[in-house]
This record gives structure tokens, C-alpha cells and sequence, in this order.
């Protein structure tokens, strides 16, 4: 396999640094009975969902034509998934992350893109302790932008020359070709299937023979 050689590696959150699935899909359900919807939601749903931007999760799963009540309905679902989060003792983290974080930090630098609400990638660093080896990172929630747009502001604003991105589903490998960046497909998360990438990983683990 030919080696990667990238000033900045930027990583996508939900199936790719963790899932978070187990734990939210019993904060989604209730969020939605709370809010007058009997919707069921379980991992499998939640995967199918997760990646794309908070507003097209709430076109998608909540039965109501009115938008407001919708979006407010989601706002719920992620207020409870934070709080669930919060009090949860389980390991979220794919095996091996820790490990492979701190290598592949000791090479290039690491970055975090997301499509999550504000305060979520916040919750990571915080709940692993892995704060430190991230040099920036931004979400759809901080500014309202999508994936593509992020990645290309944060390639500019951090200079970098020849960065790359690693996600799970077919979403990211868009967002990536939108913004200009390679590839790398986390085929060990949500996504069953991407139309291309520059190097695939079936396990967090491999990235450290991937990356020169």
C-alpha cells in the first residue's frame, strides 16, 4: 500500500471516532414521545441518519409538517443525547483510537470536521481526554455551514497544504471532493459502501500504515 504523506489529518466524529449510537437512541425516542411523536429510533436508524446536518435529520425522521416544530423537535433529541452522553460511564470510543490518535500526532497534525451541533466535539475531547493532540476543529453547529465548507475553511485558516480527510459514509466522500481534499474511508463505521477514496481502513488501528 502506498503511504499517505499529509500535512493535517482531519477526522469526521459519528462512525468514525465513535458511536455513539447504543447510547442515543433511547434519547431520540423519548425526545420525540416528549414532543407528542410516537417514532421509534435504534442503532441501525440512528446510522443511517448521523453525518448529515441537523436540519435534514429532522426532514427526514420527524412526521410533522410544520418545520419550527420539527427542528424544535430535533433540538430536543440533541439536548437529550448531550445529557445521556453526560452521564454515561460506556466507552464510546472505536478500540484503539487513543493509541492511534497519539502516533499519528507525533507525525502530522489532527483536526476535527463535523456536520454535529455546537458543543458536541467539545464533549469528545472532554470525555476522552484526547484535547490535546487536536490542533482546530469546527461543526456544522458552531456557524451554520455544511461539511464542504468547513473543511475548506479550516484547510485556510490552518494553511495546510496537503491534508486529508477520514469518514464513513458516501456524504463525506462529497463534501471532500466539493472541498478539494483526499480521502480516506473509515470502512468500519456507517457507510456500506463510498464511489472512491485514496486509501480505505477497516480499523481505526490501520491508519498508523497508512499515513507516512
Amino acid at each position: 500500500m502506498k503511504k499517505i504523506n499529509t500535512d493535517g489529518i482531519i477526522f469526521d466524529m459519528d462512525g468514525t471516532i465513535w458511536d455513539n449510537t447504543p447510547v442515543f437512541a433511547p434519547s431520540w425516542e423519548r425526545a420525540c414521545k416528549d414532543m407528542g411523536y410516537d417514532v421509534k429510533f435504534d442503532e441501525d436508524k440512528l446510522k443511517g441518519l448521523f453525518g448529515k446536518t441537523m436540519t435534514d435529520i429532522a426532514d427526514a425522521c420527524i412526521p410533522d409538517e410544520d418545520a419550527d416544530r420539527r427542528y424544535a423537535t430535533l433540538h430536543l433529541c440533541e439536548e437529550y443525547e448531550m445529557k445521556d452522553l453526560a452521564e454515561s460511564t460506556v466507552d464510546t470510543s472505536y478500540p484503539g483510537l487513543k493509541e492511534t490518535l497519539e502516533a499519528l500526532s507525533k507525525r502530522t497534525k489532527l483536526y476535527i470536521v463535523s456536520n454535529c451541533q455546537s458543543g458536541y466535539i467539545e464533549t469528545f475531547l472532554e470525555r476522552s481526554g484526547l484535547g490535546y493532540l487536536f490542533t482546530d476543529y469546527i461543526c456544522y453547529g458552531d456557524n451554520g455551514l455544511g461539511k464542504a465548507d468547513n473543511i475548506r475553511g479550516l484547510v485556510e485558516k490552518n494553511q495546510l497544504k496537503h491534508p486529508v480527510y477520514i469518514g464513513d459514509i458516501q456524504g463525506d466522500k462529497d463534501a471532500c471532493d466539493n472541498a478539494g481534499v483526499d480521502f480516506i474511508w473509515a470502512a468500519y463505521g456507517y457507510g456500506k459502501s463510498v464511489d472512491g477514496y485514496v486509501a480505505k481502513v477497516d480499523d481505526i488501528r490501520e491508519l498508523n500504515d497508512v499515513i507516512e
